[in-house]
This record gives C-alpha cells, structure tokens and sequence, in this order.
C-alpha cells in the first residue's frame, strides 16, 4: 500500500512540478519584450470592447437598452477572448514545446494545460476589471453569483477540449491553425457576445427559434450563464429560463462533457507519435 501511495506521489508529484514550471515560464514569456507587459491581457478585451460598443451599441443600436448593457459586453468579450486565447496558444503548445518534449519525459498534456492555466490567470485579472465596472455602475449583485465559479470552470472545459483536440491535429497538419483562425470569427459573430438575444427576438420575431437554437451552443450558454450570475439575471436568456424541457436544457452540457472526452481520446491516442512526428 506504502508503495504504491509512493508510486503516486512520486508520478504525480513530479508532474505537478513540471506543471508549475511551464505555467510561470508560459506567462512571463507571454509578454516578453513588450512595455506594457502583462497590462495586455486586460489592455486586449478593453480595446476590442470599445470599438464594438462604439459600432454595435451606438451606431447600430444593437443593445437591450438597459444600463447594465457596456458591463455585459464587455464580460462576454473578456471571456471569449480567454477562449480564443487557451485555444490559439494550446493549439501551438505542442510544436512549440517539441524540443523539450525530445529532451525531458513528462505526460505531453501538461504543455498544453499549462497554456490554459496561463490564460485562466488572464481571464481572472479581466474579471476584477469587470467587477470594478460592475460597481462603479452600481449593478446589483444577487446570490446567483455563487454558480460563477462554476460556469468559469464549464467554460475552462470547452476551452481545454478544443485547445487538446487541435494540438493533436496540428501536430499532423499545420493547416489546422488557419482553419481555427476563420472558425473563431465565425463563432464570435454567430454568438450572441456583441449582440443580445433580445435584439433578435424582438426586433426580428421570425427568428426567435434561431435565436434560442444559439444557446445550444455550450460556449453560448456558458458565456450566457456567466452574464446571468454576474452581473444581470433580470435582462440575460440561458437554456435554464429558457426552455421548459429539462433534457434540452442539458443539451449544452452533454455537447460539452462530450467535448472533453473527446479531446482526451484524441490526445490520449496519438501523444506517443509527437516526438517522431515533429
């Protein structure tokens, strides 16, 4: 029994180490070289939220009209772009990291891991930024609040299961990174992150089945769910106010333990081919 307690520790303990090490050379290395540093990571959303507000919420009209509506955006951009981020860095983390998966035996997921936890702190930092929004225009938090971390960590989850399913394909196939650089646009602007629901299902009442066919999306209803907790229940649709039909409100979360699975099989499969590939 001492031994195989031993057994673990030593294996897992030895891959917690490594872990740790990647993290804080992946995120000191991430703004390596720039002025501002890691001030990027909130300086990014920031940026892009601005200009979206400006073209969407002002000249297009595209709001719901309700005062919390700049926090809500700018939360569903802040955690789009930490999906974008985990996906584009741990798509690479492999090829990247080649030489030191030659050089050094540890399991191959831990390199992509350690990008997701980089861009975990990342979303963190945007989150306070967030918060320190949410109270200068006085929102009104409810006890929902409490399921945040929760719809962070299903959020995390998708994130990791693309980001290890298309490491492993990049390996193979560099086309894999433009491929995904076209989907996420494509995804962004067919989610309802600069745009709410609401402007669909009101504005346009034809298309409210398309619009609630969006939250089936699980990167749709995670983001949903996190604006519904944090910032405003009343105004934010999620697949749980949603729908009646308790097995289509578990749509998104069945589509994201798939996910997973997945990506796990898929890594899991074809790891001990990296090294001869790359």
């Amino acid at each position: 029994m001492n031994t195989l307690k031993q057994r673990l520790k030593d294996r897992y303990g030895y891959a917690m180490t490594v872990l740790r090490g990647l993290v804080k050379t992946d995120f000191k290395m991430r703004y390596q070289g720039s002025f501002l540093g890691v001030a990027w990571s909130v300086l990014k959303p920031l940026m892009l939220f601005a200009v979206m507000y400006v073209v969407f919420a002002k000249f297009m009209r595209m709001t719901d009209g309700t005062p919390t509506f700049p926090v809500v955006l700018l939360l569903g951009i802040s955690s789009w772009q930490f999906v974008t981020e985990t996906v584009g860095i741990g798509l690479r983390s492999i090829v990247d990291r080649g030489d030191l998966l030659r050089k050094v035996h540890f399991p191959n997921y831990i390199v992509v891991v350690s990008a997701s936890i980089g861009s975990l702190i990342s979303l963190a930092i945007n989150y306070v930024v967030v918060l320190i929004f949410a109270i200068f225009m006085r929102v009104e938090f409810t006890w929902r609040v409490l399921w945040l971390p929760l719809n962070v960590l299903e959020l995390y989850i998708i994130a990791l299961a693309l980001a290890l399913m298309l490491a492993t394909f990049y390996v193979f196939y560099r086309d894999v990174l433009h491929i995904w650089e076209v989907l996420q646009q494509i995804i962004f602007y067919a989610m309802p992150i600069i745009y709410p629901l609401s402007f669909i299902t009101e504005k346009h009442p034809e298309y409210s089945a398309i619009a609630n066919l969006e939250l089936m999306n699980p990167i749709a209803q995670t983001i949903q769910d996190i604006r519904h907790n944090f910032i405003a229940p009343a105004t934010q649709p999620t697949v749980w106010n949603t729908f009646g039909s308790w097995w289509v409100k578990l749509i998104p979360v069945a589509i994201t333990v798939l996910l997973l699975w997945f990506g796990v099989y898929v890594f899991r499969r074809n790891s001990r081919r990296f090294a001869e590939v790359m």
